[in-house]
């Protein structure tokens, strides 16, 4: 059996979505902005694509939803489009984001640091998570953008996205979420938060690779990234990727229809499988508590289980996942988000991530848990640096920030 347990990282294509591209390739080709009938034809794809994502998380008539690359440039697109129309051409000097966001915005932040932006980096607290306080006490007269993302890739922690907003609208500062682990996954609505930017990438929620899209509230300036064209109302110049545009919009409809629904039913396999290793395996931590959490993401630690050890015994059983740890020259790098919780050196080399999706199977969930506690056997029998611990009396879980065993 062969078991894809990496969905944070990227998820197949819907079937459903895939036939819905397909016409878009060879069939209805044309250039969009082509004034002939072969361009013309694609328009009505288009406009379904748009009023599918509009409706997916609730966007207003008022707003901007640009299709992009993916959330990389959106994320971009933000950072540097606030330091050329904010910083660079105004009277700001300061952003804010938090120390777990994806490296597309701590990247680029070190790029505006490197031109002369202040960045403030905000710690987590122990589920990881930035609390709204402590955005507050780090806004000046200077900022100039918050960025905090919306749900993290790593733990699936769900950040206080509406407080934050709350807080930005109140100091008069920007406020842009990465919603790449949100959208699709959790139910995300726009009229009921203060956010100005939002970006979001289709590969996340079973659409294809390469496209994705940025949400601007009330279509605000935001000087564009790419020039060249006046491609999508001169906001982000480029030839429109038709297909793909297709299967983000119909992949988000999916995703989002009866998502209450599709959220329990992938937490219910995703508890099973912590349920099981917490209570098999001693020494054990997952992060973060469920309940707070997208319904589809462990981050689990073994102690005296190095992660690349245990990813690679995992491949071997048909099981793919991944790791917060990377092997970097003749170092294994321990996971920034288990060190920024306060995980100690040794526990924060040993993050697994297993994420879920819709298509994941009782049968698979069995057979990750059977194969994961073997692999934890194998491992700790050849670790020169896990002291043999016996279970707690009774094989109680005992509760706490790190929940372990």
């Amino acid at each position: 059996m062969q078991v894809y347990m990496d969905n944070n990282a990227t998820t197949m294509v819907d079937p459903k979505v895939v036939e819905a591209m397909k016409p878009y390739f060879s069939e209805l080709y044309g250039n969009p902005n082509s004034l002939h009938k072969f361009g013309t034809k694609t328009h009505p794809a288009i406009s379904k694509a748009i009023d599918q994502t509009y409706k997916a998380i609730n966007a207003s008539d008022n707003d901007d939803i640009i299709f992009t690359s993916c959330a990389t440039e959106s994320n971009n697109w933000v950072l540097q489009s606030v330091w050329i129309d904010h910083i660079v051409n105004g009277d700001k000097n300061h952003i804010v984001v938090s120390e777990v966001e994806h490296p597309s915005i701590l990247s680029t932040c070190k790029f505006l640091e490197d031109n002369g932006v202040k960045v403030t980096y905000l710690p987590v607290n122990e589920q990881g998570v930035v609390e709204a306080h402590t955005v507050r006490s780090f806004i000046t007269d200077k900022t100039a953008l918050v960025s905090i993302m919306w749900a993290n890739n790593e733990t699936g922690m769900i950040f206080p996205i509406k407080e934050i907003g709350e807080i930005c609208k109140e100091k008069g500062v920007l406020f842009h979420t990465d919603g790449v682990q949100a959208v699709g996954k959790i139910p995300v609505d726009m009229q009921s938060v203060h956010v100005d930017f939002m970006s979001m990438s289709a590969h996340k929620f079973h659409g294809p690779k390469g496209i994705g899209a940025l949400y601007i509230k009330d279509s605000q300036a935001l000087s564009p990234l790419l020039h060249g064209g006046e491609h999508m109302g001169g906001r982000r110049s480029g030839t429109l990727n038709v297909p793909f545009i297709v299967g983000m919009g119909e992949s988000l409809e999916i995703a989002t229809t009866n998502i209450e629904e599709k959220m329990a039913s992938i937490a219910a396999k995703r508890d099973k499988i912590e349920d099981a290793l917490l209570a098999a395996i001693p020494e054990t931590f997952t992060v973060g508590d469920r309940t707070n959490r997208t319904p589809n993401t462990i981050l689990i630690s073994i102690r005296g289980v190095e992660g690349e050890g245990m990813l690679w015994d995992l491949n071997n059983g048909q099981i793919g996942a991944s790791t917060g740890s990377a092997c970097a020259s003749e170092d294994l790098e321990a996971n920034t988000v288990m060190l920024a919780i306060g995980a100690d050196n040794e526990l924060a080399h040993t993050g697994i991530r297993l994420s879920l999706s819709r298509f994941t199977t009782d049968e698979e969930v069995d057979y990750v848990i059977n194969h994961f506690e073997d692999a934890v056997k194998r491992l700790r029998a050849i670790s020169s640096s896990f002291a043999k611990v016996q279970p707690t009396p009774g094989g109680e879980v005992q509760e706490c920030e790190l929940h372990h065993h």
